[in-house]
């Protein structure tokens, strides 16, 4: 105690005296021990909201510096040092003087006994969905301001004095109901009880027809806090319209509310087709969801998926159980879940209703060719130094690039660990190396490719090679199921990979695929096969658009005395 009384007055002593290296301090009144994880300096120029808050791929990104902490007695203290790696800005001395707003956080890791026989400290999710500057148990610093002078050789103190509460998990209600089981085959895999949930959107009339068995609409996507886009209420009338920059429209809270009471109309009106709908929970060590397939880093997330909590639900809210009465559909993330659930398990569901999927071909990693590029962040040139562009807006103007992108990912976090996009492809995707950790398919600092993991990659979970490769064997089980959309504009490239994957789709025989792929003129990311419609209402109609969509096209999908009547009531 008598240390931190010596280390508290520092603060205040050199809180505006230049600095060129940060004291990171854990106050007592947080009873922290021992301690594993990210230690994160935040630094911005900003102070409209926290700077933990302010770290994207986004130009007006402010700073993070990272650096992994093992054992951390909090009795003593760690050093930000010139060494930490850092984004947008790679080093803390070559940060320009002048005034800023720091704050401190340590996103906690927990080690795991692996079923391979290796230990591993992540950071297991905590009911936020994989957010760092989020998750309940983390601990923070009060932002506070700072004159920096890099040339300066004294030190910042800086103290972390707050914990991140706990979340309260979702109450039932009429229409929604939440369902959490403890994955046998995970909690094998991770070492440690591992758990699977989901949202449950009940039909109109469920009560009253006790007798009805209902077919199942898996929508997949990111971590859910609830079933989102339903809403039994109007909208608020004291709700003030905000700003989105995305599309450039004020007010898009309120349509959001307007087109979630809509749905609600929809789902209890008199011609919407009743089916079970759910929204999947597979937050896990390395992301907010798994990508709902089986992995050599993240455990079999398909199988527990598909075989234990699949059938659960359906056991409690009187599924029909029957592979011919399931259809997945979701966007993004959910949209390659969709289409690799569809491919991996052609048995077990009845329709793919992918939208903007993430790479479905690795000949079109975002920019990146994982099989004959030698770089994933430039391209290949004797002389020129040209970057590969990570996002762009419809216009094609570029506002991130693969390497900036993965910087990001790597001040945040070492070994997959950053809890973002790239990490969790390397996740999922790759073997496992030697140390327990996903085996890097580029090097995360100089994108240097590795092939020996693209093989890997190509072999298991890329969607357009495996199709090609197994239609012999699959193809009678896909033709009709697989339907694509995308917009020609995804703010990722998503719908390179869509155009080659297309052609390959339709050279196929024996059967043809009678697949559907669409694109949207200039729509940017998410855009889902509307036509009718702008992007930015079109991506709120997801259950809608594709639980109709599916409840026509199984009338020709459906086996021999199938029931499709008791549930159309």
């Amino acid at each position: 105690m008598r240390k931190y009384i010596f280390l508290l007055p520092l603060l205040f002593l050199f809180l505006f005296t230049n600095a060129q290296t940060f004291r990171i301090i854990i106050s007592p009144s947080l009873e922290e021990l021992v301690l594993d994880g990210r230690l994160l300096l935040l630094i911005s120029t900003d102070n409209s909201k926290e700077p933990r808050f302010q770290i994207s791929d986004a130009t007006n990104t402010q700073m993070v510096f990272g650096k992994d902490v093992e054992n951390w007695k909090t009795s003593s203290s760690q050093l930000m040092s010139v060494d930490a790696f850092g984004y947008p800005i790679e080093r803390l001395n070559d940060i320009p003087a002048g005034e800023y707003y720091v704050q401190a956080l340590l996103h906690k890791y927990e080690t795991f006994q692996l079923k391979s026989g290796h230990n591993v400290k992540l950071p297991m999710d905590r009911g936020e969905g994989q957010h760092w500057n989020e998750a309940p148990g983390n601990i923070y610093s009060t932002p506070v301001k700072i004159s920096f002078d890099p040339k300066a050789s004294k030190e910042i103190a800086i103290i972390i004095d707050k914990k991140i509460p706990p979340i309260n998990e979702p109450d039932d209600t009429k229409y929604i109901k939440h369902i959490k089981i403890q994955s046998k085959l995970l909690t094998e895999f991770w070492g440690r009880p591992m758990y699977l949930g989901a949202h449950v959107l009940l039909p109109e009339g469920f009560d009253k027809h006790s007798n009805v068995k209902y077919p199942l609409a898996i929508f997949h996507g990111h971590f859910p806090s609830d079933f989102g886009g339903f809403r039994t209420t109007p909208p608020d009338t004291n709700l003030k319209p905000d700003t989105n920059d995305r599309f450039k429209i004020t007010g898009y809270n309120i349509i959001q509310q307007q087109e979630a009471y809509d749905f609600f109309k929809q789902w209890t009106g008199p011609n919407f087709p009743r089916v079970i709908a759910i929204e999947i929970q597979h937050a896990n060590p390395y992301y907010d969801d798994s990508y709902a397939v089986n992995s050599a880093n993240l455990g079999p997330y398909g199988d527990a998926i598909t075989y234990e909590l699949i059938p659960e639900i359906e056991k409690r809210f009187r599924g029909i159980g029957k592979g011919w009465a399931r259809f997945l559909y979701g966007g993004s993330t959910g949209g390659w879940e969709a289409l690799a659930a569809q491919v991996f398990y052609p048995d077990e569901y009845n329709g793919s209703y992918a939208a903007c999927p993430d790479p479905i071909d690795f000949q079109h990693y975002v920019t990146v060719d994982l099989y004959n590029d030698k770089n994933a962040y430039y391209v290949e040139s004797n002389f020129k130094k040209l970057q590969r562009p990570g996002h762009r807006n419809y216009l094609g103007h570029v506002s991130a690039t693969i390497k900036e992108m993965n910087h990001r990912e790597l001040a945040l976090g070492t070994r997959s660990r950053s809890g973002d996009q790239f990490d969790i492809w390397e996740a999922v995707f790759s073997p496992m190396d030697k140390d327990g950790y996903p085996k890097r398919i580029f090097d995360k600092y100089t994108g240097a490719i590795d092939k020996t993991v693209a093989k890997y990659w190509r072999d298991n979970y890329d969607l357009s090679h495996i199709i090609q490769r197994d239609w012999s064997k699959i193809g009678n089980k896909l033709k009709g199921k697989i339907h694509i959309y995308v917009g020609d504009m995804d703010n990722f490239y998503l719908n390179n990979a869509v155009y080659s994957t297309e052609e390959m789709l339709k050279k196929l025989q024996n059967p043809s695929c009678n697949c559907v792929v669409d694109y949207g003129d200039r729509a940017e990311h998410c855009w889902n096969g509307d036509h009718t419609q702008p992007n930015y209402i079109s991506r709120l109609r997801y259950n809608q658009m594709f639980i109709k969509k599916w409840a026509e096209e199984i009338k020709t999908r459906a086996p021999k005395g199938a029931d499709l009547k008791s549930w159309r009531y």
